[in-house]
């Protein structure tokens, strides 16, 4: 049995790892550190009565719809439905100029999405949980070949799942392959479409796995780390994105790429107030430049759109 410092001494350090291993084994004092110099319990209750006055201004309103992931993964999805998800997105809001981040669909269903988007000769991106979603649990070449395929058909933003057997095995982690894995996501997805690595965190089992993965997906390239697929039995949970979110601050900290980590809460966001208790964790843990599509989303399907567009109209009666 291979222990932590065997694994250690047999990485190949590349570009991206330098470092990984020391910043997993700091991550406690990382974690500790509250914006704020309070507890975290003592955030969460400030962000839960904070979201509460949030979800009355319009404005804020407007904001979490162009956060949005509109998304649709069923088994029964078909090109009318993926068609009617597109022309929510586009005009989720009556009068309004306001549009969702992007579709998020299965890889079958990026044509139809693509071709939707044409029709209204829109900028929409398109995005597809290619990879092997959404156990992970299938070799590697044809989760790559499923994120080139994507690609190919016209995706822009790839969510792909990563396996978590790699970090889950009784030997221990294995940071080197975790990292390896998703350097190789990377390359599948091209120059032009911009990566969220999943880390269906209601699996990994304790938080160090969670600020590991983060660190290792970073570090490997990915545009975005996304909390779970949604079809785990636990998915976001705001502990787990304050872990993901510290991890993105602190590689920020490091400088060791000349770009910013985006985030993604999805799963189980289902109410305006949830929607805001991530964007406010969010701006409390990264500050407001993380306040945009660019750097922060939510993946979700129309139920939650439903309810903040609900609550526009009320506003503006």
């Amino acid at each position: 049995m291979a222990s932590e410092t065997e694994r250690r001494h047999s990485l190949s350090i590349g570009p991206g790892m330098d470092g990984l291993l020391d910043e997993i084994d700091k991550f406690s004092e990382f974690v500790a550190d509250v914006p704020g110099k309070i507890s975290r319990q003592q955030l969460f209750s400030q962000i839960y009565v904070d979201a509460q006055n949030f979800v009355r201004e319009k404005s804020n309103l407007e904001q979490l719809v162009s956060f949005i992931d509109l998304t649709t993964l069923s088994g029964d999805d078909t090109p009318e439905r993926v068609e009617r998800l597109v022309d929510r997105a586009l005009c989720p809001v009556n009068e309004s100029s306001v549009r969702c981040a992007s579709v998020c669909i299965y890889p079958a269903r990026v044509c139809d999405a693509v071709q939707r988007v044409k029709q209204f000769n829109a900028d929409l991106p398109v995005a597809s949980v290619a990879g092997g979603f959404p156990s992970g649990q299938y070799l590697l070449e044809t989760r790559l070949a499923e994120i080139r395929l994507a690609v190919a058909h016209g995706a822009t933003e790839i969510d792909a799942v990563i396996d978590r057997s790699i970090v889950l095995r009784e030997t221990g982690a294995d940071w080197a392959q975790t990292h390896a894995e998703i350097a190789r996501m990377r390359e599948a997805c091209g120059a032009d479409a911009r990566l969220k690595i999943i880390l269906s965190t209601g699996e990994l089992r304790n938080e160090r796995n969670i600020y590991g993965v983060s660190m290792a997906a970073m570090m490997a390239g990915a545009d975005f780390i996304k909390t779970s697929t949604g079809k785990e039995s636990v998915n976001a949970t705001l502990d787990a994105a304050f872990v993901m979110c510290t991890a993105i601050r602190r590689f920020d900290q490091l400088k060791v790429q000349p770009r910013r980590v985006g985030f993604k809460a999805a799963g189980g966001v289902r109410s305006a107030e949830q929607a805001a208790h991530y964007a406010l964790l969010t701006r409390a843990v990264l500050g407001e430049r993380w306040a945009e599509p660019a750097l922060f989303r939510i993946g979700a399907s129309v139920p939650l759109l439903d309810d903040i567009c609900s609550r526009l109209q009320s506003s503006i009666n």
